[in-house]
């Protein structure tokens, strides 16, 4: 008697994109793209799979090879990619192919398609121990999502509920073929030693150990839903017009732990790398009790948060223009400034009369404003204007002569003014 084919829930009907079977050519993703295959609705809508070569395994062709055989067997088209793992990021080899094989299965995606994953519910309770053992929150205990956001559409994992004698079942009772990364049988890597070495002893003593620590991260994910609707209520009062700046009254009438949580959604909004446990740390000590004028921050990642005002400013890290740098410009191009910023003219074509010279701020700088009959420190402008210090820093000034034409596209002279209404032109200064 056949034995039942694994569970998969049907897409919810607001999912229409195409769907993406990641395809190692292991025996999960092959259960997987079988069942899949077997699907009419999907293969309807465009039934896909994708191979990532990493070249870490002399088999690496092979297993192309034996992917793009079980392929041609069930008509799905393979798109293979090849990516070169880059081990200096510091985050070790295995981190460092999964970051490689994220980036290949994006590339592959149309906006809304659906990438399908053949995790499965001994993945689960793996992902669960090590977040556990990492004193991970309701948000990391939560594990895996049988759906989340992925490049420009969606992640699926379907058999996260189906354990893996289930898919060793339904592979023999469809005679198909896989393989098998020797890689996986080595326990120098953390999820592997949990699974060779760890759960094994676990499941002697209580064989409902995989689905009870599954079931413990459905409930976690439940308690981190029910803390993620708080937090947007939380982070919704605390913001401002910039959603690069959150008001630090509200932020101080609630409890540190629920503050913490804010934080470290604000920072995700903003797809900056995730705030660690130091910077919420400084930020409670440094930053929220802060003098006013305090110019205080943390810095993390190519990331930082400062206070300024009463608001927290979060961005990525900008180079400033170096002291000694100038140029001339006409306006007939724009401007590449040396800390990935440009200057340009919008409206049409133009062309300065005489070249302006362009260069970084020294200090001591003055400017005669539209209207007004004397010059003003630019300083004190920029001040009146609420320009925060670390963007004055990056200001690139326009010189006629010596006369300061501009400070980017934030203060104009009068005679800047005058000239790009005649010309029906205006000045854009692109951050860097």
């Amino acid at each position: 008697m056949r034995p039942p084919s694994p569970s998969l829930p049907l897409l919810p009907a607001a999912t229409e994109g195409r769907v993406w079977v990641a395809l190692s050519g292991g025996r999960d993703s092959t259960v997987l793209l079988h069942r899949l295959a077997q699907d009419p609705d999907l293969q309807r809508r465009g039934l896909g799979a994708v191979h990532v070569h990493h070249g870490l395994q002399p088999e690496a062709d092979a297993w192309v090879a034996h992917c793009a055989a079980a392929c041609a067997a069930l008509d799905v088209p393979l798109q293979v990619r090849h990516v070169r793992v880059d081990a200096t990021r510091g985050e070790g080899p295995e981190a460092a192919a999964r970051h490689a094989r994220r980036e290949a299965f994006a590339t592959v995606m149309a906006p809304g398609d659906i990438l399908a994953t053949a995790h499965h519910l001994e993945d689960q309770a793996e992902t669960f121990l090590l977040r556990a053992l990492r004193a991970s929150g309701p948000d990391g205990l939560a594990g895996m999502r049988p759906w989340r956001r992925f490049g420009p559409g969606w992640q699926w994992r379907p058999l996260l509920r189906t354990p893996r004698d289930a898919l060793q079942a339904y592979a023999l009772a469809h005679g198909l073929r896989w393989i098998e990364d020797p890689s996986n049988a080595r326990t120098d890597a953390d999820r592997n030693f949990l699974r060779h070495d760890i759960l094994p002893r676990l499941r002697l003593r209580w064989p409902q150990a995989d689905a009870a620590f599954a079931r413990s991260a459905t409930l976690s994910a439940e308690a981190a839903d029910l803390l993620a609707r708080q937090d947007d209520r939380l982070l919704a009062e605390a913001a401002t017009a910039d959603p690069a700046a959150l008001a630090i009254a509200p932020l101080r009438e609630v409890a540190p732990a629920q503050r913490a949580r804010v934080l470290r959604r604000w920072i995700e909004r903003l797809s900056l790398p995730p705030l660690p446990a130091e910077g919420v740390a400084r930020i409670e000590a440094h930053l929220l009790d802060a003098r006013a004028d305090a110019q205080a921050e943390f810095v993390w990642q190519g990331a930082v948060v400062r206070r300024w005002r009463g608001l927290l400013h979060a961005e990525r890290m900008r180079g400033v223009l170096p002291e000694d740098w100038h140029a001339d410009w006409d306006g007939t191009v724009p401007l590449a400034l040396p800390d990935g910023g440009s200057l340009s003219l919008g409206g049409g074509d133009h062309r300065f009369d005489t070249p302006l010279r362009v260069g970084a701020r020294r200090g001591g700088e003055r400017i005669a404003l539209p209207g007004r009959s004397h010059h003003h420190a630019l300083k004190d402008v920029l001040q009146t204007l609420g320009i925060p210090p670390w963007e004055r820093r990056q200001l690139p000034l326009l010189w006629r002569g010596d006369m300061l034409w501009a400070a980017g596209d934030l203060v104009l002279s009068a005679d800047a003014d005058t000239w790009l209404r005649t010309h029906g032109a205006r000045l854009v200064w692109q951050r860097g």
